[in-house]
């Protein structure tokens, strides 16, 4: 259970100040930019391979982030025609430290008792996509290098779930962060909700979602929708792994449930979600009011 600093959720490089780089470290071509579409600060990392650049939390090796959340919220995009790495250290309940890295630069999955890599898909724009089409007229996903016209993503990882089908292993925290290039990144987030952008505050405090521990994405994690537009349209969510997906297990990439259809069928021996509680309705809500999107080598080897 996440300590009362972390709840309902906890933005990470606010809460860390990634733009002073006391308590984050960054190495190679780094640097914070302002997004005027998605209204604030965003950070690029780019590089001529994906471990040449990196912006890492915490700034030691040796310190410990210490977040408990179940979900990690990552938002953001890849450069285009580039390939990416990111890598999560996790720690078990056995006090075992497990690395967690996706790139679009793994061709299929792999994995030791104490690394887990996989294959990360980048999708293309609904209306702008060439993707391969299989015999049976269903689209396929390719690996490589980001199309042209990725999009921005929101991308939850399920830290407990991972741990317990790949490794038959229980999460206790998250470690460390280590985003390589070449990214843009918006900001990263963790928490025990699920966290649904289609779904209002109102909504939340109103229907059975609130009961099953999906809420409404915070203001300050959300990507910004014009008028009269949808969400899903502009944006790609993946949640990953996904209880009620055909995908293949080891890769991550779009076309995941909705969060609802997700919980629909929980992972065996996993705690339930949590209930969102009217407290927990009224903090978020008030973040809500209150906050705004704030301005802002080689591969790790332990």
């Amino acid at each position: 259970v996440p300590a009362a600093w972390q709840r309902p959720y906890l933005n990470i490089f606010k809460h860390f100040r990634v733009e002073e780089w006391k308590r984050s470290a960054k190495e190679g071509d780094v640097a914070a930019l302002t997004d005027t579409r998605l209204k604030g600060t965003i950070y690029r990392i780019r590089g001529s391979n994906p471990a040449s650049s990196y912006l890492q939390l915490p700034r030691a090796g040796t310190q410990s982030l210490g977040l408990t959340g179940r979900y990690l919220y990552l938002l953001f995009r890849p450069l285009p025609h580039k390939h990416f790495l990111v890598h999560l250290d996790v720690t078990t309940e056995e006090n075992q430290v497990v690395r967690i890295s996706f790139s679009n630069l793994f061709k299929e999955f792999k994995s030791t008792a104490t690394w887990l890599q996989f294959p990360f898909v980048c999708g293309a724009a609904k209306d702008l996509a060439r993707d391969a089409v299989s015999q049976h007229g269903e689209k396929l996903c390719v690996s490589g290098a980001a199309p042209t016209n990725v999009r921005w993503t929101c991308l939850v990882l399920d830290f407990p779930s991972i741990l317990s089908r790949y490794l038959n292993r229980r999460y206790s925290h998250l470690k460390a962060v280590k985003l390589c290039s070449n990214l843009l990144v918006k900001n990263l987030c963790t928490s025990d909700l699920v966290f649904d952008p289609g779904v209002t505050f109102s909504e939340a405090r109103h229907t059975d979602l609130a009961c099953r521990g999906i809420a409404p994405m915070p203001r300050e994690m959300a990507f910004p929708v014009p008028k009269g537009e949808n969400w899903h349209d502009l944006y790609d969510y993946i949640r990953f792994p996904s209880g009620g997906s055909k995908l293949p297990y080891d890769s991550i990439q779009r076309g995941c449930p909705s969060p609802v259809a997700v919980l629909e069928k929980p992972v065996p021996q996993l705690p339930p979600p949590v209930t969102l509680t009217r407290a927990v309705c009224d903090r978020l809500s008030l973040t809500r009011h209150k906050t705004s999107p704030k301005a802002v080598s080689a591969l790790w080897r332990r």
